[in-house]
């Protein structure tokens, strides 16, 4: 299951991790954000132990939103050794998803 980061807990999961973070950020009431939602759960329980899959609220947790510049969401962010390596705005297919994960492996 993909974790739930949040603005207290983010600089331990994500921000010091080794491991590629991939971070959706969403809301509840964002159509496009529950379409994708299913596709960031695959890839949470596909890529267990090798990447960290999660997702942030952007209502519950605005201060993460604020840091990153998020102004549209879905909006999906690749985070390695503290720093955003690669970012997908918009619900796209899993696959396109995948070759960010490769990439950045």
């Amino acid at each position: 299951m993909a974790l739930e980061f949040t603005d207290s807990n983010f600089q331990t999961e994500v921000l010091s991790s080794d491991k590629l973070s991939v971070i959706d950020f969403w809301a509840e009431w964002c159509g496009p954000c529950r379409a994708i939602g299913p596709v960031i759960e695959e890839l949470s329980k596909d890529y267990a132990g090798q990447i960290n899959v999660g997702k942030v609220n952007v209502d519950q947790n605005p201060q993460l939103s604020i840091n990153y510049g998020i102004t549209s969401i879905p909006a999906i962010l690749f985070i390695k050794g503290g720093q955003v390596v690669d970012k997908q705005v918009g619900a796209v297919p899993r696959s396109v998803l995948e070759k960010k994960i490769q990439s950045n492996l």
